[in-house]
């Protein structure tokens, strides 16, 4: 397996109990903790909606009942490495995966070269679970002029705390439930003004399941269709949290659309008119980091990667390949399940 977030290590957990015991996860992170461990200090595992529990284990059991305000940064790191050492997965880190290739061995048809302590090998599995995400391939869109613009650039993969902002106009672009807290954040110590291409469309009634259902069936239909998959939120809209619904009702969720290009000391506006910002935070996602899956040429016309399989984790073609993290098991709870259906899958193939 490549990767020991949440999908990998749910996947650990199931392997061996449908009948898989020679297995090891690759991670490329020095410690546990996956992307999570990366996340701003000030989000805390309450603001993050918890973390799913991985199966076996919660993460109230691990860490106790009253750990809402823990940073999500040390909540899930000292999480997933208590969950490692209880049910004994066989994590190598860091073990940097570079490229996957096929064999002509139908029973072992991948070679996974990687780098650990300096070191290089080479692994050839009966099959391989990708679990890595995306949060090291932060989207940088192309903007007319940012070449130019003299004030600092930064992607939320960089963002640690609002401080650093203060007297400082900050622009925050993106559409996402990152960017409104964020937004919010900043607002605290400093003067905000909020972009992105597509209007935020907000949810004001209560989550229910079937708003979760729609949101993966639109995701599963197009990774099945070869398409790329498409953002959730563009399905459920964004929630409407008392925190954001005050905020809005404060006019610090005043929405402007997207600006039209950058110069040197702020933004240009579609109708022409100049902005003065000093920052520019860019909450415009990520993209999956999978360049070590490129050598197989999975990618189909429609950009994205044809996926099969029940939970649609197997990639079209490839049955000892699977994905997870990828399309409708992008989450903490999608990864549980797409973890569970991926080690059986695997399982009736290598077991026999």
């Amino acid at each position: 397996m490549v990767g020991a977030g949440q999908a990998g290590l749910s996947a650990g957990y199931f392997l061996p109990r449908f009948g898989v015991e020679d297995y090891v996860l690759l991670d490329h992170y020095p410690g546990p903790g996956g992307a999570w461990s990366r996340r701003w200090p000030s989000l805390t595992l309450r603001a993050a909606n918890r973390v799913h529990d991985l199966p076996g284990w919660g993460l109230q059991e691990a860490l106790g009942s009253d750990c809402d305000d823990i940073p999500a940064a040390d909540g899930v790191a000292a999480y997933f490495g208590a969950y490692e050492d209880r049910f004994s997965l066989p994590v190598r880190r860091p073990a940097h995966v570079s490229t996957v290739t096929r064999t002509s061995d139908p029973d072992h048809p991948y070679g996974v070269a990687f780098i650990e302590g300096g070191e290089e090998f080479t692994l050839r599995p009966a099959a391989v679970i990708n679990c890595t995400g995306t949060w090291d391939r932060p989207f940088w869109p192309t903007v007319r002029g940012s070449g130019s613009f003299r004030g600092l650039q930064l992607h939320a993969h960089e963002y640690r705390t609002a401080e650093p902002f203060a007297g400082k106009t900050v622009a925050v672009v993106g559409a996402g439930i990152s960017a409104v807290q964020l937004l919010i954040e900043i607002s605290a110590v400093t003067d905000t003004v909020w972009f992105s291409r597509r209007e935020p469309q907000w949810d004001e009634g209560p989550f229910d399941p079937d708003k979760g259902r729609r949101a993966v069936a639109r995701v599963d239909e197009r990774v099945r269709a070869g398409l790329p998959p498409g953002s959730v939120v563009s399905v459920t809209g964004l929630p409407l949290t008392p925190p954001m619904r005050a905020a809005r009702d404060a006019g610090i969720l005043a929405w402007n659309p997207m600006f039209a290009a950058m110069e040197p000391d702020g933004v240009v506006l579609a109708d022409d008119t100049r902005r003065r910002v000093d920052v520019v935070l860019w909450c415009t996602g990520f993209r999956y980091s999978m360049d070590h899956l490129a050598p197989l040429g999975l990618r189909s016309p429609g950009g994205g990667i044809r996926m099969t399989g029940r939970l649609a984790t197997e990639v079209a073609g490839e049955p000892r390949l699977h994905l997870l993290g990828y399309g409708p098991s992008a989450s903490t709870i999608g990864a549980n399940r797409a973890g569970r259906e991926a080690a059986r899958a695997i399982a009736a193939l290598v077991t026999g």
